[in-house]
């Protein structure tokens, strides 16, 4: 209630009014005589009045609003309104605005206000607003509200609102800087049902020939024409699934109990840009990606050669959380079941050390290409030169990762 009336509710010039009948009312209080009595009383009736009129002529309006449904984590973006005014009587001082908004949703700008929309008039009005952290948020509390007659209160407007916003949410991607090329050593590797795995495209079976039917081929592939021209019954021969599989392996495990601020954790907000970057770079080549996250719940996402978008995986990252117990119990079962057919295992690690070292070295004696890239501040726990996999090891700042300082991976 407090955060209603004091937050929306009274203005900027309204708060400013009530602090100045809050001073000469404390001052009054010595006595009657003094003039600060008169003006605490002349302002109070001027506080109330404008309270009075602005509820007995609040306006009746028509609001289509227009949210996007995902934006990007640092890029401002813009919440438009068209408002109809179908009514007789002149709508004034109308603005509109969202409130109650979260600390990492932040606005850019005031509210916009509009002097008036005349009778059987329309008019648009926006606002911005600029996401600190990627994420998915519910709706913002959207209201049109009207300044009139003195500026001090907000009052809602009667509106009609053609779009309900309140079951929409906003989902916020990571930002990223696109990589020019990434190195990562692939090769094909054979796809047990890779037909139903790559949706139908890539390298799936492909016709190459006939051949006389034996014993145990399916009826399915039998080619009836040749078995009529050739009297003998004939099977078209096709060739096995063969493509490229890269897992992605992102690192969420934050130990400790810090807090998060407002931007979230610079070191694993920066871990999540690459990994989109790595992502994105996979995405346009002709690779299947395995997506493996570990948050509170373990992600594992499949993409690439039209099996999904690329916004979706965007979206898995934009709501992967911080993990504060070691997440890698989860996720080395999910990935070493999946070893076999993957072709190249991309790794973006938070830290060094021996439970990571484990993983790694698992994808590595499985047959898979291995990178690996930490994202970190400082030293790792474990040296890298404690290990054979030493050399497939990047290092790099969170700052160089966000402020775009790689165009090579």
């Amino acid at each position: 209630m407090v955060n209603y009336w004091w937050g929306f509710k009274t203005s900027a010039a309204g708060k400013v009014m009530a602090a100045s009948v809050v001073v000469t009312a404390s001052i009054a209080m010595v006595s009657l005589e003094i003039p600060a009595y008169q003006l605490m009383v002349a302002l109070s009736i001027f506080v109330f009045a404008a309270f009075v009129m602005s509820w007995l002529l609040r306006s009746k309006l028509e609001a289509r609003w227009r949210l996007p449904e995902t934006a990007v984590a640092g890029q401002p973006f813009q919440v438009s309104c068209m408002l109809a005014n179908h009514t007789n009587a002149w709508a004034r001082d109308i603005g509109v605005g969202a409130f109650n908004l979260p600390p990492s949703l932040m606005p850019t700008e005031h509210a916009q206000v509009l002097e008036g929309i005349a009778p059987g008039k329309t008019a648009a009005a926006a606002f911005e607003l600029l996401p600190l952290k990627r994420g998915s948020y519910p709706c913002p509390t959207l209201r049109v509200f009207s300044l009139f007659p003195f500026g001090l209160f907000r009052t809602s407007a009667r509106t009609i609102r053609v779009k309900d916003e309140t079951s929409h949410r906003l989902v916020v991607y990571p930002s990223f800087r696109r990589l020019n090329a990434i190195d990562v050593p692939v090769s094909a590797r054979y796809q047990p049902g890779g037909i139903a795995l790559s949706s139908l495209v890539g390298e799936s079976p492909e016709y190459i020939g006939n051949r006389e039917y034996r014993p145990g081929d399916s009826t399915r592939h039998l080619d009836h024409r040749s078995w009529a021209r050739l009297a003998k019954p004939a099977v078209r021969e096709y060739q096995e699934e063969y493509y490229c599989r890269v897992a992605l392996v992102l690192d969420t495990f934050v130990p400790g109990k810090a807090a998060p601020g407002p931007k979230g954790f610079a070191q694993l907000e920066a871990a999540v840009s690459l990994a989109a970057a790595v992502a994105d770079a996979l995405a346009r080549g002709e690779y299947i990606l395995d997506l493996f996250a570990a948050g509170p719940e373990l992600y594992v996402f499949r993409s690439g050669r039209h099996t999904a978008h690329f916004e979706n995986v965007l979206e898995i990252l934009a709501c992967v959380n911080a993990c504060r117990v070691s997440p890698f119990r989860k996720v080395t079962p999910a990935l070493s079941e999946e070893l076999s057919s993957i072709s190249s295992v991309v790794f973006v690690l938070l830290d060094w050390d021996a439970e990571r070292a484990n993983l790694v070295r698992a994808a590595a004696e499985a047959g898979c290409s291995v990178k690996v890239v930490v994202v970190r501040d400082g030293a790792p726990a474990l040296p890298y030169t404690s290990g054979e996999l030493a050399g497939a090891i990047a290092h790099y700042s969170p700052e160089t990762v966000q402020a775009g300082g790689l165009d090579v991976l």
